[in-house]
């Protein structure tokens, strides 16, 4: 199943307040959503911006693809630095194992 992180619209006209959800890709925007990681409010100045890192990087891990404005705003809350942080420091892990079974051989 491909999984998307997007922006679910709430609040009234003229007056958008956004949730970070975690959705099936091929749902609609305003389908049923598998998990709700956070909020924005673009309204305000500035934008808030409230994101649970712990949720966010669980789903970026097992392969959730964020869109462009979701990716934003990971990358202005410091979540995807994390997260390509954590994947550097695997493939490097990866790395030195390959390194290693390959001195055994």
């Amino acid at each position: 199943m491909a999984v998307r992180i997007r922006l679910r619209r709430t609040g009234g006209t003229n007056d958008p307040h956004y949730r970070l959800v975690v959705i099936d890709a091929r749902r609609r925007r305003e389908g049923r959503s598998l998990e709700i990681i956070g909020h924005y409010h673009p309204q305000t100045d500035p934008p808030q911006m409230k994101v649970n890192e712990e949720k966010a990087l669980k789903w970026l891990e097992v392969g959730a693809q964020p869109s462009d404005t979701v990716k934003m705003i990971l990358s202005k809350t410091g979540v995807m630095a994390k997260f390509m942080a954590m994947k550097e420091e695997r493939r490097k892990e990866g790395e030195e194992a390959r390194a290693k079974e390959k001195a055994k051989s």
